[in-house]
């Protein structure tokens, strides 16, 4: 085959469109996004929510989000940087603190709706499959997992956000094949390697590996946990404190932040059509006030 040479000509040019901005980003998977928000015609404009998990380099971000012509409306959020008033003020990033997040965001979604006396969800985590059961009152809030562009790998800190709704009382279509312990050989979910994430354990066990192997890497790996007085047997516990204070009160803390001042304007503020017009009746008056008494001083010379 011979080789030809690509043209693009003004008129290939001139009719080119260009892809979704979020797509040219590579921040939304339109596809997948599409699937999520798309809502049952005999449904109407019943909102149909998404639980959507984002990851930071230092934060986790939660929330339930529906789909509106005008834009994606927020119902609720949570972040892992709220988890210190928790008495969690490390390792905001690791498995045990994205179930620490979801778990936070769906005890203020359910306490908002007033749901959160019905659907109280997994008291303790154990590390087993849970999914809450419908009440006589109300049925459960329902939403769709959105996990982004992230590789939905097993044991993938998404997943552990995933548990930690589902504990919080949220109803989620879920699989427990992704979730930190599942085992493909035996297609079934160890729950003591799950519970092991979900208390954080694994991290304790690295910590007990770097303090026993290498002291100086674990000095400065840890350092924030060394300073905060956190030892790899209080780690347990420390999350079982977390949970206990979530469910306890899981409402916002109000913002503190001053009111911004009014800064000067250097720009002439544009006048209305009345406020021009009486300044010009002003203006005139003034002038044939001015005029009137330079008549008089002339008559009296």
């Amino acid at each position: 085959m011979a080789f030809v040479k690509a043209l693009k000509t003004r008129a290939y040019f001139k009719r080119f469109q260009v892809k979704f901005k979020r797509r040219r980003q590579g921040k939304t998977d339109y596809r997948a996004r599409i699937r999520l928000i798309n809502q049952d015609k005999n449904k109407y404009n019943t909102p149909k929510y998404r639980f959507v998990v984002r990851f930071t380099n230092k934060d986790i971000t939660a929330q339930i989000i529906s789909a509106s012509i005008a834009g994606d409306l927020v119902l609720a959020a949570a972040y892992s940087h709220e988890l210190p008033k928790y008495g969690l003020k490390v390792g905001l990033t690791n498995y045990a603190a994205a179930y620490c997040t979801g778990l936070l965001l769906a005890r203020r979604v359910l306490k908002t709706l007033n749901m959160d006396q019905d659907y109280e969800g997994n008291v303790e985590a154990t590390g087993e499959d849970f999914s809450v059961e419908p009440v006589e009152t109300r049925r459960p809030f329902r939403a769709l997992l959105d996990v982004g562009l992230v590789r939905t790998t097993t044991g993938n800190r998404v997943f552990g956000a995933l548990k930690g709704a589902l504990d919080g009382g949220l109803d989620i279509p879920h699989s427990d094949k992704r979730f930190a312990g599942f085992k493909k050989d035996d297609k079934q979910l160890d729950a003591e390697v799950h519970r092991k994430y979900i208390y954080g354990g694994h991290v304790a066990s690295y910590m007990r590996t770097l303090q026993e192997d290498e002291p100086e890497k674990y000095n400065a790996h840890f350092s924030q946990f060394i300073k905060g007085g956190v030892e790899p047997d209080d780690i347990d516990e420390l999350y079982k404190s977390v949970h206990a204070a979530i469910r306890a009160d899981p409402s916002p803390a109000k913002s503190t932040k001053p009111a911004p001042k009014e800064h000067k304007r250097y720009n002439l503020k544009k006048l209305t059509y009345e406020e021009r017009k009486a300044k010009l009746i002003e203006r005139l008056n003034a002038l044939n006030s001015a005029g009137g008494a330079a008549e008089d001083d002339s008559e009296e010379d």
